[in-house]
């Protein structure tokens, strides 16, 4: 089953090495970069580039480059006229060989800022027109599982239903403006915590208490269970696992629930895991988003 995508979200999954691609609509005041990946056992270095064409030796506007050469450190640069500037180092190295990362880069007016694990690393002040930068260029020694471009306005032709949030504490609560409709996606990017137990994902009628849907990761068990709760009474639970489990203690997940007539259809990282036949018909009036338990979140779109 294809994924559905919600409207600005365009998140790219498990692409190859080099990487080159356009940045959607150019990179503007406000967008946020996210890239999630992991890093390689033997890994030496590895870059990420805004640069301002699909070339190799096209100019660079930012340059990011962890080095491990027994001087663990990050390099920060630009690149004009094809000559490089002078480096900025900062000597610490925020990813482990072998572990899941999360890499943020938002860009603000002032500088580029860099959030590594929900842990803000850096700040790299503009030495050239961000405006100049047409293409994201990764490579080196990683492994690429999603890149994202969020915020900073739609994109021409896109358009986003309500403001994402960055980095909100847990428990969460986000209330769905106009309630639920068909063709409605809701977008959480989280990493289940290193000694997780479970965490939960309710789509509830605030008024009632009434859970429409409830989504409840359980990492004790390797089990996901899906239910419904409505007067105070669960329903029948659903644990069938015809998919891959994307919930893994220390990953992170990109999970996207597509509100349908008669179901919710669910995806993780990209990939249809389950779909969910509405129990509640009258799934207009949810209005609230709660996610809690042993997770961190680091982007929800409503």
């Amino acid at each position: 089953m294809a994924f559905m995508p919600a409207p600005g979200y365009q998140p790219c999954y498990n692409p190859t090495l080099p990487y080159c691609r356009e940045i959607p609509g150019g990179l503007r005041l406000g967008m946020s970069v996210y890239i999630q990946g992991v890093a390689n056992d033997h890994m030496k270095r590895f870059s990420v580039n805004f640069s301002t064409g699909p070339e190799s030796g096209s100019d660079i506007v930012f340059h990011f480059n962890p080095r491990f050469d027994g001087w663990d450190k990050v390099v920060f640069n630009s690149m004009q006229s094809g000559r490089w500037g002078s480096e900025e180092k900062k000597k610490s190295m925020p990813f482990r060989k072998g572990e899941p990362f999360e890499l943020v880069i938002m860009v603000m007016s002032e500088h580029y800022k860099v959030v590594v694990n929900g842990s803000p690393f850096y700040e790299y002040g503009h030495r050239m027109p961000l405006q100049m930068a047409t293409h994201l260029q990764v490579d080196g020694d990683l492994q690429l599982h999603s890149i994202n471009f969020l915020g900073g306005g739609p994109a021409p032709g896109q358009s986003m239903d309500g403001p994402p949030v960055f980095n909100p504490p847990v428990p969460f609560w986000g209330r769905i403006q106009g309630g639920l409709t068909p063709r409605k996606t809701i977008v959480i990017k989280g990493q289940v915590s290193q000694r997780a137990d479970s965490f939960t994902i309710n789509l509830k009628v605030a008024s009632s208490g009434d859970l429409a849907l409830h989504i409840n990761p359980r990492m004790s068990e390797g089990a996901v269970v899906r239910n419904t709760m409505l007067g105070g009474k669960w329903g029948k639970e659903e644990r069938n696992m015809n998919f891959r489990n994307p919930f893994i203690r220390g990953h992170f997940f990109d999970l996207s629930i597509r509100c349908g007539q008669d179901r919710f259809k669910v995806f993780a990282n990209g990939e249809h895991i389950f779909d969910f036949q509405h129990q509640l018909t009258a799934f207009h009036q949810v209005d609230t988003v709660e996610i809690l338990g042993d997770l961190t979140l680091s982007y929800v779109q409503i």
